[in-house]
């Protein structure tokens, strides 16, 4: 091997040793980094290896040296810190969205980027209860194509899938290829969501599509369409108002009366631009948003009774009847 080749080799080699096998409290003395070449295949002299060390802090590697006994030369500083990295591995292994074969994959790349010693400290696992991970390994793409189609100005073919009471998912609309025009993702519920211009179905207007349940996504030729629609669209109010994400186009004004100490639920859900107007009693408030009338909507005002009530329209005090009389009827 040429001289030149070798020189980088063994400084590449050297690298690897950092990031690999020092960190603040594991440091290797030079004859140690001498061994740990040999045994790589890569021989070095003492006198070689203080100016590879020098190189790669001229070169931005915080390479710093602790003197005394135990001493030795570690890689202080990187890209991502070990708190960070546990964070980061927490929320992969926590994400619905993400495959129990993606997670591993991914954490394993977030591992290679602490020493060997860190590394084994992310190797935790986050209980979320009742947590079922996403098994569609293709939505991981998807979710890159649909970002592509964006930033492309394309729509997007796909096939959707839905639960069965037969325990599979199977393609909605018998497999027919839906055509939409990609404007958004949003991130709700531990769930992508496409949000898209479609005119397949009347009315032709913007809907929501989870990502997971998309299959064959494919960019088309097709330039996006739905524009002006979308120019006035508010993503952030369009998420409040569909519960759990749930397709509603029924869309209504509705006033909720609550105790105090519903305050902060109002607030997580609806955002802080609802204006809560305590009333006299002092221990009651209401106000009024725009919500899309569906059966999640319906069960997670009910879920929060005798605390929270609507009061209007009188239609939807209708269905929460309906639904009371209903549940009634369930457990008699």
């Amino acid at each position: 091997m040429p001289r030149q080749e070798g020189q980088k080799v063994k400084i590449l080699t050297l690298l690897k040793l950092f990031e690999r096998k020092t960190d603040e409290n594991h440091r290797l003395s030079v004859p140690e980094l001498i061994d740990a070449l040999d045994a790589a295949g890569v021989p070095a002299e003492r006198k070689s290896i203080y100016a590879d060390i020098a190189a790669l802090q001229s070169a931005g590697y915080d390479i710093e040296q602790q003197k005394g006994r135990g001493g030795g030369y570690f890689l202080a500083n990187r890209t991502f810190e070990l708190a960070e990295l546990k964070l980061l591995v927490d929320a992969v292994q926590s994400s619905r969205f993400i495959t129990q074969k993606k997670s591993n994959k991914l954490i394993k790349k977030l591992e290679s980027l602490a020493s060997q010693y860190q590394a084994s400290a992310l190797q935790r696992q986050v209980f979320v209860s009742g947590r079922v991970k996403n098994e569609n390994e293709s939505a991981y793409y998807s979710v890159d194509a649909l970002y592509q189609a964006i930033a492309a100005d394309k729509m997007v073919s796909f096939q959707y899938q839905k639960w069965q009471v037969d325990g599979k998912k199977h393609s909605s609309r018998n497999g027919a290829v839906y055509q939409v025009s990609p404007w958004a993702l949003a991130w709700e519920n531990d769930n992508y969501y496409l949000i898209a211009y479609q005119d397949y179905a009347e009315p032709a207007n913007i809907r929501h599509y989870r990502v997971d349940r998309m299959t064959n996504v494919c960019i088309t030729e097709k330039p996006r369409a739905g524009k002006d629609l979308y120019t006035d669209f508010d993503l952030a109010a369009y998420i409040k108002k569909h519960f759990n994400m749930y397709g509603s186009a029924n869309e209504q004004k509705v006033t909720l009366r609550c105790t105090n100490s519903m305050a902060g639920t109002m607030i997580d859900r609806f955002g802080t631009d609802v204006m809560l107007i305590a009333e006299d009693d002092g221990e009651h408030f209401h106000f009024t948003v725009p919500v899309a009338i569906s059966p999640q909507f319906l069960g997670w005002v009910c879920g929060l009774s005798p605390y929270v009530s609507v009061t209007a329209p009188e239609s939807v005090r209708s269905q929460m009847l309906e639904l009371a009389q209903s549940l009634v009827e369930s457990y008699q």
